[in-house]
């Protein structure tokens, strides 16, 4: 099968595709690593309301595509910043979004975000109104039976200080936690408005931050997802962390590496794009478990580019391949986003996706991506 597609100046020329899909396989209960997609929401394209209000969701497409993760064995990160929380998802979206999701896959290996982003931060917030709003959520979620990631807080970013600051908030916020929670390290190359997390300028100090809030509630964290694309400081925060505090993956670059590990140690997942690779994922890892390390890698190290490419800065507009990718395999039947965020890349982003993921093996069937990829086209004029 081949399509036409443009070069930067709008030359066509042809591309003929692999046509390899990738193999299917779910992970087992005895998997090697504890696996997290970050999953996207799917926009209802018919609502009336304008991309820069309220969000208006699929619900049935967006939990069909939870059952799919779920079906795979992968576990679901829910209501996180690849689900578009806080672009375009507010807390109440978010809040009825692990409501659905607890209900459809109540025994499902699912953990979800808690934020304090029903705060309104053109006005100015104490530290006890952080303290108090990370609480309401916690409190919301464990009313629903659901798990915990403690996402970062732009309020607490504006309030805080100093590190003091921070471990107080965490300290009390973990202390009303029912059950251990994933902590959340979210690099400003993801959001901007995180800059000097953890009370700290540069990685060292705010590391020694976050080491004080895991050291002083051990018993409150199951782990640590760092966000920063830079796999020499995850290894080095890994390899401090407490005994039975897992370190879990937020590297969209170099993930198969540290998924792998060393001889000192590996991190777990919680990946966005672990939502596009979700196929790729699975069979890695199972593969894994069963102690074939080559096919592993020879599975991941291909994706790399891929999500390299998804990724690229500004990276917090990595959430349009995702959904660009879960359009051309069937997902959704339109390509249309929160807060349009469909149109935050160029048409060249889009064909060089489109060629990666084909290559990888990421293209479910290759006749309707080609389709959808034609109508892409000729929205652009081609």
């Amino acid at each position: 099968m081949k399509i036409a597609l443009p070069d930067a100046e709008g030359r066509l020329a042809e591309y003929r595709l692999s046509g390899n899909a990738i193999a299917g396989a779910a992970l087992g209960p005895d998997r090697a690593r504890v696996v997290y997609s970050a999953a996207h929401v799917v926009a209802d394209p018919f609502t009336a309301n304008e991309p820069s209000g309220r969000a208006t969701v699929d619900w049935p497409k967006t939990l069909e595509f939870r059952r799919y993760l779920a079906g795979l064995g992968l576990g679901i990160a829910e209501a996180m910043d690849t689900a578009q929380r806080g672009m375009g998802l507010d807390w109440a979206g978010a809040l009825e979004l692990i409501r659905r999701t607890k209900a459809e896959l109540p025994d499902a290996l699912v953990a979800n975000g808690c934020g304090t982003d029903h705060l309104d931060l053109s006005r100015s917030h104490s530290i006890d109104d952080v303290r108090r709003a990370y609480l309401d959520q916690v409190e919301a979620v464990q009313k629903l039976g659901g798990r915990i990631i403690l996402m970062a807080s732009r309020a607490l970013v504006r309030a805080a200080r100093g590190p003091d600051d921070y471990i107080s908030v965490y300290s009390d916020v973990l202390d009303a936690c029912d059950h251990p929670v994933i902590l959340h390290w979210l690099g400003d190359m993801f959001d901007p408005q995180l800059a000097g997390y953890w009370g700290g300028q540069t990685f060292e100090p705010a590391m020694q931050t976050a080491l004080a809030v895991i050291g002083a509630n051990v018993r409150k964290v199951d782990g640590i997802k760092i966000s920063l694309l830079d796999k020499d400081k995850e290894i080095v925060m890994r390899r401090l962390l407490p005994a039975g505090v897992r370190m879990y993956t937020g590297d969209d670059f170099n993930y198969p590496e540290l998924i792998e590990g060393d001889e000192q140690g590996f991190s777990h997942a919680l990946l966005g794009i672990f939502d596009p690779l979700a196929p790729a994922a699975a069979f890695a890892v199972q593969r894994l478990g069963e102690g074939d390390v080559s096919a592993f890698r020879a599975t991941l190290d291909p994706t790399v580019p891929l999500a390299r490419l998804i990724f690229r800065a500004p990276t917090q507009h990595y959430k349009t391949g995702v959904v660009f990718l879960a359009w051309l395999n069937g997902f959704q039947d339109h390509f249309v986003m929160l807060n349009g965020a469909q149109a935050m890349r160029p048409l060249p982003y889009f064909t060089e996706v489109f060629r990666l993921a084909d290559q990888c093996g990421l293209l479910r069937d290759p006749e309707v991506a080609v389709t959808r990829m034609k109508r892409l086209l000729a929205v652009y004029g081609v």
